[in-house]
């Protein structure tokens, strides 16, 4: 399997293109793509990957993603509604480098680590935004710039800790996309790093390098943050107890749970929810 390369038509004719998606999930893999794309989630919560970034996703977030970037979003398991999301893809230099747009450029610069704003700023923003879809040719253009010139001015912060900036080969792509999928499937039970290693035909040892040097960490820290972030939304969403919900994302030891869950969000799981769901 490939990493795919969405099928954005554009070229000489068409260079930006925009879409309203609703689905019951967020099917495209872990890919990335020579566009630029800006993506607001309306409605669907989950876990999104952006570079080497892991962390959860809710309504009302909207997403800057340079050229290249590897992401992905990934629905809960549990999500009873539709997934819903505006998406804007457009090509590289389709606006000109004046100096009236550096704030653009630079805001496009940063993106190349993936940028999420203050949802409160971008308010008036994602009413426009909504009906991006509907328009097209000059329209479609100078509304995105308009969007573009008013996210500048508004607060943001990075999500990867590496920046892509250029194509990744395609086996890399293509291994990443494939564990990616895997932990999403099976992240609610014991993992064996053999099994993931042979998911993507390596060695255990190749694999923990190849894998630390795509995401930063090893494979074992990414698969403890995924899962608290499924934990995450769990708390908030259901009314599990936290034992159960420890057990539903492939924790055996509930104590261990609380340690790894402690040290990402600096409280306790059952603190967590008093404060999120107050």
């Amino acid at each position: 399997m490939k990493p795919i390369l969405e099928p954005i038509h554009l070229g000489e004719q068409k260079t930006i293109t925009a879409f309203y998606h609703e689905r019951k999930n967020f099917e495209t893999p872990w890919h990335f793509h020579p566009q630029h794309e800006l993506t607001y989630i309306e409605e669907s919560v989950g876990t999104k990957l952006i570079g080497d970034y892991v962390g959860s996703y809710e309504p009302g977030e909207l997403v800057l993603l340079r050229s290249n970037l590897p992401h992905c979003w990934k629905n809960n398991t549990g999500q009873s509604g539709q997934s819903k999301s505006v998406v804007v893809q457009w090509n590289r230099g389709v606006f000109p480098k004046v100096p009236e747009l550096t704030p653009v450029f630079n805001m496009l610069r940063t993106a190349s680590k993936g940028l999420i704003f203050d949802k409160t700023e971008t308010e008036p923003i994602i009413g426009s935004l909504k009906y991006f879809s509907q328009l097209e040719g000059p329209e479609l253009y100078i509304q995105l710039l308009i969007a573009l010139v008013e996210l500048s001015k508004c607060s943001y912060r990075t999500l990867s800790e590496v920046s892509f900036i250029n194509d990744l080969p395609s086996d890399y792509g293509s291994r990443m996309a494939r564990i990616h999928d895997f932990v999403a499937e099976n992240f609610n039970r014991k993992i064996y790093l053999k099994e993931v290693a042979d998911l993507v035909s390596m060695t255990e040892q190749s694999f923990s390098r190849f894998f630390t040097k795509m995401m930063g960490r090893p494979f074992f820290t990414f698969l403890n943050e995924y899962r608290i972030n499924i934990a995450v939304r769990m708390l908030l969403d259901t009314d599990a107890s936290v034992s159960q919900i420890a057990f539903d994302c492939g924790y055996e030891s509930l104590p261990f749970f609380y340690k790894k869950f402690t040290k990402l969000h600096g409280q306790s799981p059952m603190k967590y929810r008093k404060e999120h769901t107050a």
